[in-house]
């Protein structure tokens, strides 16, 4: 499993350490090493403490209100593991949907009045941030976000599939809310394509989406998730993932939902940029490249959106070495929403 290859360095930038180093405490390891595993080890459990602390203040908070969050990622996840201080964490993030999601920022900055607050209640966020005790408390008005006005309307959908049928999670004495077992497999793979279109993954990730397939086995409706994986143009992406949790992290082939050899070599090609980190390394780069050009950016409004929608059919085509299918997709969705952008009103964050 690749997890045992990894360097104390990879373990830290792919989020697995307090996953991994335990096993390797055990084994026995030089004082050196072995005093900058603990710590590691340590520091995760007293920042997981902390969490807690602040999650159950928010969680009751918007109960009494009347508002129902759904519990997304972080502590959800972290049940997940034999032990929760293997899964690393570090914010708190808090469905409330559409309707719920300016009385739920309120009850946020009444609940946390010293909290720093750097994030403007827009309706056209993902999310509303507050920093309270030093822990970032996201509230979401949606789970994902989409440019394709389709694929938004499809996603809404099955967002409120997982929040009408959500699942019970009891930690400590508060009980929460998680998103249904079969959606919440959806986006939690999303929320890692998310991030391996503009970062890159992690790990870490990968080590989530695995142990929530496996722990809901029997809960997952295949079919269904097949259907969603398809409508949103990602079926291609799922099996990346797939042949990757099978062939990399372990994960059992015959519980693994629509595996297939055939994704092999873009699959590792994938799997590989993501432990060199060079995906990160191509962004930054891009992004060194785009502060040199700062000054040369055009001032002409049509000029400049013209600009954005070359960067991103640039990703497009990076993302297209993994998936030319889902490439095809964001070169589609780009020419749409540039054109969309390109004649509506300027917005003041562009």
């Amino acid at each position: 499993m690749i997890l045992d290859e990894l360097t104390y360095e990879q373990c830290l930038r792919q989020g697995v350490g307090p996953m991994v180093f335990p096993a390797r405490l055990e084994k026995g390891i030089d004082p050196a090493n072995s005093m900058r595993m603990k710590a590691v080890c340590m520091q995760n459990m007293q920042t997981q403490a902390k969490l807690q602390i602040v999650l159950e203040r928010a969680w009751k908070a918007l109960e009494k209100a009347g508002i129902k969050p759904v519990l997304m990622k972080g502590a959800g996840l972290a049940a997940l593991y034999p032990d929760p201080s293997m899964r690393q964490w570090g914010d708190i993030d808090l469905f409330v949907g559409k309707e719920q999601y300016h009385p739920a920022c309120a009850v946020m900055r009444e609940t946390f009045p010293k909290a720093l607050k750097f994030d403007e209640e827009l309706d056209h966020y993902k999310h509303y941030n507050i920093i309270a005790d030093g822990v970032s408390i996201e509230t979401h008005r949606v789970s994902v976000s989409f440019s394709h006005p389709i694929d938004e309307r499809r996603y809404a959908k099955m967002e409120a599939f997982g929040v009408k049928h959500a699942s019970e999670l009891v930690i400590g004495d508060l009980r929460l809310q998680i998103f249904e077992p079969t959606f919440n497999a959806l986006f939690v793979f999303l929320h890692s394509w998310e991030h391996m279109m503009s970062s890159g993954a992690s790990i870490r990730q990968l080590c989530d989406l695995a142990l929530l397939l496996h722990r809901n086995k029997e809960a997952i409706d295949a079919r269904l998730l097949r259907k969603w994986l398809k409508a949103l143009h990602l079926y291609d992406v799922w099996q990346l993932y797939a042949y990757n949790l099978v062939q990399s992290l372990g994960y059992p082939r015959d519980e693994v939902l629509f595996y297939t050899d055939s994704v092999a070599t873009r699959a590792e090609k994938m799997m590989a940029d993501l432990l060199a980190g060079r995906m990160d390394e191509r962004l930054k780069d891009a992004g060194a490249k785009g502060e040199e050009k700062k000054g040369k950016t055009p001032k002409n409004r049509y000029l400049r959106k013209i600009h954005t929608m070359q960067e991103r059919m640039r990703n497009a085509r990076r993302i297209g070495q993994y998936s030319s299918e889902y490439a095809r997709h964001m070169k589609a969705t780009i020419w749409l929403s540039g054109l969309a952008r390109l004649f509506a009103k300027d917005r003041h964050w562009e």
